[in-house]
């Protein structure tokens, strides 16, 4: 990859960690590669939304336990602790964000926009979470704890403010 930011240069999409902990290549936006690592998630989720729940949540937890070895690989062959090319942590949040989540586009839009409020804002304790906790953990609970906060707003909104599905 040739790039301007040095610890670009040190990855490779060929490499199969790099290409997940990039979202696909996602994380490479010049500009919000956090939203566009969001965004990757989206193909995921349509691949995963008419399976079971109990299936869909046992892949969410194997993407997003992978994602804590994947993230720290990542980031060590950068030498650099959750650079913003790292997006793999968005797409388990933002899955987590649609567990349970009714089949439509207005839940997926819902949804999204939910996940970023959270991963951005990082209300209290995702910001603690988000200073203190280092290494592929560190890279992957903000988002995780995000997710799991817009996943409870998501199936709030659905069930007691406006029906998504």
């Amino acid at each position: 990859m040739k790039h301007q930011d040095p610890a670009l240069a040190k990855l490779s999409l060929a490499n199969p960690w790099h290409f997940l902990a990039l979202g696909f290549g996602s994380g490479l936006a010049p500009k919000a590669p956090g939203t566009f690592g969001t965004l990757a998630a989206l193909p995921l989720y349509f691949l995963m939304m008419d399976l079971s729940l109990f299936s869909f949540v046992i892949i969410t937890i194997i993407i997003t336990v992978a994602g804590f070895w994947i993230c720290d690989k990542t980031a060590k062959d950068m030498q650099i602790h959750d650079h913003g090319a790292i997006v793999w942590d968005e797409v388990a949040g933002m899955l987590i964000t649609l567990i349970a989540a009714p089949v439509s586009l207005t839940a997926v839009i819902v949804g999204f926009v939910l996940f970023r409020f959270f991963d951005i804002l990082k209300p209290w304790p995702i910001k603690l979470l988000d200073r203190h906790v280092h290494g592929g953990f560190g890279i992957m609970i903000d988002d995780v704890l995000a997710g799991v906060f817009a996943a409870l707003c998501l199936q709030g909104i659905h069930y007691y403010i406006w029906p998504l599905g």
